[in-house]
């Protein structure tokens, strides 16, 4: 039995690693070969409209039609009219969710209860390499102000310095929100400073791999779950909240009760009691998606 996939790409990195990680999923739980098809952005709803574009012509027929951000959802719904196959939204899909035949939502998003909602805890992410892990490596990464959070420097500052005293070897690295400055502050001390810009493709995902204990800053909720493809100890790093209700903080909060990730700065240098097994997002909702399609699961 074979399963055809059709992954519509919107240009995102973030958006099209979350498909990647689905369609990984889907190879690692369906019974049976999965092939998958990247349809490039340049494939637009109204050219699917007016025919069948020279693109997809000859692809084999999809089963499954997937795709993250706005600008997949309508190629993905014209396609799905011309070509057949179930079309999955993975996030909010930003349409009515009943032009959708499932929905993929995490949980923080609090989409309605509907039946065609799959949820998943924090974004899916792809699977890290395994048994990579080096005791004594620590990763810290930083987020920036967003719509949910104020970057409170002082704290943060207060925070990472605590974190830098641990005896770890410490990388420390930025993104994009960032203010201007943070990284500059730790140059000096007992760690390798790496800016985002010259960070290579796949290099956080290797440091992660590589790392016995990831702290992030809690703006950050895509770097939190991911952190948490891995088997080290994960930490927060705590911002202000923009508001009172704060549904990244929620999510957040909800990891540290259940004990999946610690806020508390001193466990920095806690004995590592055993190593922690991957979230595999990725697996939970593929295998939900087979079952709701009535599809075989290993």
């Amino acid at each position: 039995m074979q399963l055809t996939v059709w992954r519509f790409l919107d240009g995102n990195r973030a958006h099209e690693k979350q498909s990647a990680a689905l369609l990984e999923g889907l190879r690692s739980t369906f019974a049976g070969a999965v092939k998958g098809f990247d349809i490039p952005s340049s494939v637009s709803a109204a050219q699917l409209w007016r025919g069948e574009p020279q693109e997809l012509r000859d692809l084999p027929k999809p089963d499954l039609l997937i795709g993250t951000g706005r600008r997949s959802r309508l190629p993905m719904l014209a396609a799905r009219r011309h070509f057949g196959g179930r079309a999955v939204a993975i996030n909010l899909p930003l349409l009515p969710f009943r032009w959708f035949d499932f929905a993929i939502v995490p949980e923080h998003d609090r989409p309605p209860p509907l039946q065609n909602v799959i949820l998943s805890q924090g974004a899916l992410t792809e699977p890290l390499p395994q048994d990579k892990m080096q005791p004594g490596r620590g990763l810290i990464l930083l987020g920036g102000p967003s719509k949910h959070f104020e970057w409170d420097a002082p704290s943060i500052r207060q925070q990472v310095q605590r974190l830098l005293d641990a005896p770890l070897e410490w990388q420390i690295s930025d993104s994009r929100r960032t203010p201007a400055g943070t990284l500059e502050q730790f140059a000096a001390a007992n760690a390798q400073v790496v800016d985002w810009r010259d960070c290579p493709p796949g290099w956080v995902q290797e440091q992660m791999a590589a790392a016995e204990q990831i702290w992030v800053s809690e703006d950050s909720i895509s770097m939190v779950f991911e952190s948490l493809q891995s088997r080290a100890r994960v930490g927060i790093i705590r911002t202000s909240s923009r508001g009172r209700a704060n549904k990244v903080r929620a999510a957040v909060q909800r990891l540290v009760d259940q004990g999946v990730v610690t806020d508390r700065v001193e466990d920095v240098v806690a004995p590592l009691e055993r190593s922690r097994e991957p979230l595999n997002q990725y697996l939970v909702c593929a295998r939900a998606l087979l079952h709701r399609c009535g599809l075989p699961v290993t």
